[in-house]
């Protein structure tokens, strides 16, 4: 492959992850123009259409996505052993990217490596909030956080928690002229504070247990929010019922701002996972964060 390709597939790679030219060049510090000269002397040379170009958006093609899945783990996987190699020397050093939900930051991720960053000034870690399933390698992230029934097979999964309780909760006053929900049929009944999915586009159905059995139910209600922290807010205001983690509503239920109904119909989740791609030769900043990250329990 020529240096030129090399350097075009990085800015390919940038654009196809970004899903837009402002973005990309924003972030590689070049011009729009330029990254769209770049990318079409690219797809000049490979002969094949890599973007779908409209004026209001920019996706890969079948042949781009080809390209994103076969040669951006490929790039990944060189930058981490550069990265192995490069603090063999020295203190830890480096850029770590984790993307993980807002709530799972705020109570596992940064409690545990914010005492990092004082220890090893050449560390750096950047923390993504998001509820969509990443594609960790193409977006470049090095970790990424899932509970541990949705991690890939061909990933390395660290435990970070023990399997976490759920509630289905509300507030006193929402309960005011209202009969308790015993069953899931009778949430049907109920204005229930539902989750948009961002991966595709789609609301939560609820994952609750008859027994040992897994049942899921499409609940429906007047808001709908992309976070649990929105959630949470919105069942203290009386708007309806949530399901949440017992961690995040355990201190409401405690001092009698909600109720928890149904507790046998809430399974465990399967605890939160770290994963990652395999890698030879990680490095000690990427072996420092995980080993942070893990699970004492």
């Amino acid at each position: 492959m020529a240096r030129e390709n090399i350097n075009d597939i990085l800015v390919f790679l940038a654009v196809a992850r970004e899903r837009s030219f402002t973005r990309a060049a924003a972030k590689l510090g070049m011009s729009q123009s330029g990254l769209s000269h770049i990318v079409r002397g690219l797809e000049a040379r490979m002969g094949v259409q890599l973007l779908a170009r409209t004026t209001r958006s920019v996706a890969p093609t079948e042949a781009g996505e080809r390209l994103m899945e076969t040669v951006a783990p490929r790039f990944a996987e060189i930058e981490a052993e550069i990265a192995a190699i490069s603090d063999l020397g020295g203190s830890p050093a480096g850029l770590i990217r984790i993307t993980a939900i807002d709530h799972v930051i705020d109570s596992v991720l940064w409690p545990r490596v914010a005492h990092l960053l004082p220890q090893y000034p050449d560390l750096r870690i950047e923390i993504n909030s998001d509820y969509r399933r990443h594609d960790i390698v193409a977006e470049r992230f090095d970790i990424g956080v899932r509970w541990g029934d949705q991690v890939e097979q061909d990933m390395i999964a660290v435990r970070l928690t023990a399997d976490a309780p759920m509630v289905i909760v509300g507030s006193p006053d929402y309960f005011k002229g209202r009969a308790i929900p015993t069953s899931p049929q009778e949430l049907l009944q109920h204005n229930c504070i539902t989750l948009r999915l961002s991966s595709n586009g789609g609301l939560y159905a609820w994952e609750l247990c008859d027994g040992d059995r897994p049942i899921e139910v499409k609940v429906s209600g007047q808001a709908t929010f992309n976070s649990a922290y929105q959630m949470l807010n919105a069942a203290l205001s009386g708007v309806g019922l949530a399901f949440l983690t017992a961690e995040i509503a355990e201190p409401y239920v405690k001092d009698g701002r909600l109720l928890s109904v149904m507790p046998e119909w809430c399974p465990p989740f399967p605890g939160l996972h770290a994963y990652y791609l395999s890698r030879r030769h990680p490095s000690r900043a990427f072996t420092l964060v995980i080993d942070a990250l893990r699970y004492q329990g």
